[in-house]
């Protein structure tokens, strides 16, 4: 059995987690008390006792907290962006290529990823390691999320009975392109340039869905959509991320269907001009607290899938 910690239980991430930890036989948890919670040396005790603790903290947070496990044995998942690009810590997305597993598996230091930059990352990434797309061509990239994954802060002003009426509606925001996301989606992609990216956040609390756009001579191969189509059934053949080929329903795209679930869906549409490719997804889980526990189940030498709800379609 394995000790685990939660440092910022209390959080949107960190609940989450625990809730799906709390009933497991093969995970003891380490809990502190409010008081304790806020306490340095506390916490510190707690990281040192634990075999594996998750960090659901603020970024300057999530770093000092990292600091608190130096010289320690324990495997750190950082849920924050702190360590998303750090040396020495392993970015982690499974699926990201071949031999991720092993190396989630034997990291002692492992950076979870960002909702948004999720869904990016699985589109983007095969196309450029197989060589159908160049590593300098020019991406948008449109992403539309539930209110959850604002945090604490974000889901309060939404389900405030007074919240104001631009609330009602669909709300962009990252409109600087200085979105936290965009230094990860470049980095572990292995683009040139940061995409132009939009992300959205609307009324609705949990779930996502990733769209990229492509014309169809962006795409180094004789029959561009259905080259990338094969290539996602090949790498995405699951446990937790699949591709499918029938995305839409009745040619509507809901970003809330994996509501609650801890898997991702890969899909493309469009025709032989215009490609779109998607990724759908709860911003909590595959987003977040589900793609930490996975990481932890790679550690752990447990099946990647051990307490995640996983959605079948």
């Amino acid at each position: 059995m394995k000790k685990v910690f939660i440092d910022g239980k209390a959080g949107t991430t960190g609940l989450r987690i625990y809730e799906r930890l709390k009933t497991r036989e093969d995970v003891s948890l380490i809990l502190l008390s409010e008081e304790e919670r806020k306490d340095e040396q506390a916490r510190k005790e707690a990281i040192a006792a634990s075999d594996i603790t998750f960090l659901c903290l603020p970024d300057a947070a999530a770093v000092t907290a990292a600091e608190l496990a130096e010289g320690t044995d324990t495997v750190i998942l950082d849920a924050s962006t702190a360590h998303r690009t750090k040396e020495g810590w392993v970015y982690g997305f499974p699926e990201l290529c071949q031999g991720q597993r092993s190396s989630i598996a034997d990291a002692k230091r492992i950076a979870v990823p960002g909702c948004h930059a999720s869904g990016f990352i699985a589109l983007i990434a095969p196309l450029i390691q197989n060589g159908l797309l160049a590593a300098d061509t020019p991406l948008s990239c449109f992403s539309l999320t539930g209110y959850s994954g604002g945090g604490k802060k974000m889901i309060a002003e939404y389900e405030a009975a007074d919240r104001p009426a631009a609330y009602d509606a669909p709300r962009q925001y990252g409109i600087a392109q200085q979105h936290k996301h965009l230094p990860e989606m470049v980095h572990v992609t292995g683009l040139q340039k940061a995409p132009f990216f939009a992300p959205v956040v609307a009324p609705f609390y949990s779930g996502m869905s990733v769209m990229i756009p492509l014309f169809a001579d962006m795409v180094q191969a004789a029959d561009p959509a259905g080259a990338i189509r094969q290539l996602y059934q090949d790498v995405y053949a699951g446990p937790v991320v699949r591709y499918r080929g029938n995305c839409d329903e009745d040619g509507f795209y809901s970003a809330g269907i994996y509501s609650g679930f801890d898997d991702m869906e890969i899909s493309v549409s469009g025709n032989d001009a215009r490609i779109s490719l998607h990724a759908r997804y709860d911003n909590l889980g595959k987003g977040a607290s589900g793609a930490a526990i996975q990481c932890m189940n790679l550690v752990m030498g447990a099946d990647e899938c051990t307490g995640l709800q996983l959605k079948a379609l």
